[in-house]
């Protein structure tokens, strides 16, 4: 999926971003207080930000041999002050009444001279930047909204808006999952959601980059979460920008179920995998709103909902010019040559983000070759555990990619019973209800189902579906 999203002019380069934007637009002072997160909260309370509250501060070695544990409240996070990737955080979720212990997500134990020996990690500069010496915060933990209590695990979920130019221009959920020991990290395995910047509601999902549909250890859907606070969070990302000397930064903000949306951090060089997980590049986004003159908060959240948003929920019931379409439709698929091929009746499957066709029909669009080769490299496809998954797909998805057919590996629901399945991605054009669409679809093995294809709400975009609709031929 990476590689296919590399491919498109608009996505934003690591140099790029680097050169075009951190250096010309983030000075230096910017950066300064980015990177110290107690400046960060010094300034954000200035301005009126609400950020969780700080419990302590370690700056040095007689400050932890001192330090009273017993003041603390059962819960908190240990955070390096200028720690960088979430690296050296300790999330306690309560305290062991047998043994006295604090007790993590994952429901390991940590004694008071294991989290003095990490405090020692913290001040040596183990976790950060340029390993320069450091202090230790001790500050509240969040508590989870019940919004999203169902879709994370023993972690608390972040949402992520970069803002460019006092406009918020992207937005990702990023999900706790038990890979990832209950952080929100992407690269230790959380699940990134892209949001859209209209209406609040999650759209597309990726773990480790690759396109996913469900949350791997709950299963519910990951599209159609609608984000509570959304303006007041977009607010709340504009004015911390105000204050703090960075043109382009993200700001990452949590959502506590009692006090509401609070800024966790702000992040003075923003990773690039929130192109992925919104399946559009930010280059493009950037261009749009570089060099307007915001005036104010408001407008820049104008901007940013009629720029980068999709529909207005309010205005759905008067939407024009797309089509009505039943839970089962006909379809004209194209050729890989782009001649004709057959004319299938299909599934419209709102619960699937991608689409997907047989290996019949992909045989018979061209496809053979390129299903030939996916299963002559020899890996294996149908997965319990998920971990497992991801490591083989690491590993082959550049070969996949060599070949001029394929697009890269999907990770799906197994079609032949529990589990996770890895599949062959491709692209694919077909004609619904008079619309071509251009799709990422993969190939799977539906030898027995009644459909020789399902179409995924991936490219359902152009299209309203009644479920009262009778289903006609089109062509």
């Amino acid at each position: 999926m990476f590689e296919f999203l590399e491919a498109s002019k608009n996505v934003l380069g690591i140099n790029e971003r680097n050169l075009v934007y951190l250096r010309r637009y983030n000075k230096k002072r910017g950066r300064k207080i980015a990177d110290d997160k107690l400046l960060t909260k010094k300034i954000l309370k200035k301005a009126g930000i609400l950020t969780p509250e700080v419990y302590g501060i370690i700056r040095n070695d007689k400050e932890l041999m001192n330090f009273d544990w017993n003041k603390l409240p059962n819960s908190f996070v240990i955070k390096p002050k200028c720690g960088t990737g979430g690296a050296g955080i300790i999330v306690i979720f309560g305290k062991s009444k047998k043994t006295g212990n604090w007790v993590k997500a994952d429901g390991s134990q940590l004694s008071v001279n294991q989290l003095q020996l990490h405090i020692t990690n913290i001040l040596d500069g183990t976790f950060s930047l340029k390993n320069k010496s450091d202090f230790a915060i001790i500050e509240e933990r969040v508590r989870m909204h019940p919004v999203f209590k169902r879709y994370s695990f023993r972690g608390i979920p972040d949402v992520r808006i970069l803002v460019f130019n006092k406009v918020p221009i992207m937005a990702e959920l990023r999900l706790p999952t038990r890979i990832s020991g209950g952080t929100a990290n992407l690269h230790a395995g959380g699940v990134g959601v892209g949001i859209d910047m209209c209406t609040g509601v999650t759209t597309n999902a990726i773990l480790y980059d690759n396109i996913i549909d469900r949350h791997p250890d709950t299963n519910l859907p990951l599209s159609g979460i609608k984000i509570p606070f959304w303006t007041q969070m977009l607010r709340l990302a504009v004015k911390a920008q105000s204050y703090i000397p960075l043109g382009y930064m993200g700001i990452d903000i949590v959502v506590d179920r009692e006090k509401g949306p609070m800024v966790l951090e702000v992040n003075a060089r923003p990773g690039l995998a929130i192109q992925i997980a919104n399946l559009e590049g930010l280059k493009g986004r950037l261009k749009r709103v570089a060099g307007i003159k915001v005036k104010n908060i408001e407008r820049g959240i104008r901007l940013a909902k009629d720029l980068f948003g999709g529909e207005v929920e309010e205005e759905i019931e008067e939407i024009s010019g797309r089509q009505v379409i039943s839970t089962v439709e006909y379809v004209r698929f194209y050729k890989i040559d782009g001649t004709k091929g057959p004319l299938c009746k299909v599934k419209i499957d709102t619960g699937a983000y991608l689409s997907s066709i047989g290996k019949d029909l992909a045989f018979e669009l061209g496809y053979k070759d390129a299903y030939d080769y996916f299963y002559s490299l020899g890996f294996k496809t149908v997965f319990d555990d998920l971990e497992e998954a991801r490591r083989v797909m690491n590993e082959y998805r550049k070969k996949v990619a060599r070949h001029p057919d394929l697009l890269g590996i999907a990770l799906a629901k197994s079609s032949v019973g529990v589990g996770r399945e890895l599949r062959p991605l491709i692209l694919l054009n077909f004609e619904l209800s008079g619309v071509k669409v251009k799709s990422m679809c993969t190939i799977a093995d539906r030898t027995g189902l009644m459909y020789r294809a399902i179409i995924g709400r991936s490219d359902l975009k152009d299209f309203l579906i009644d479920p009262l609709k009778k289903t006609r031929k089109i062509f």
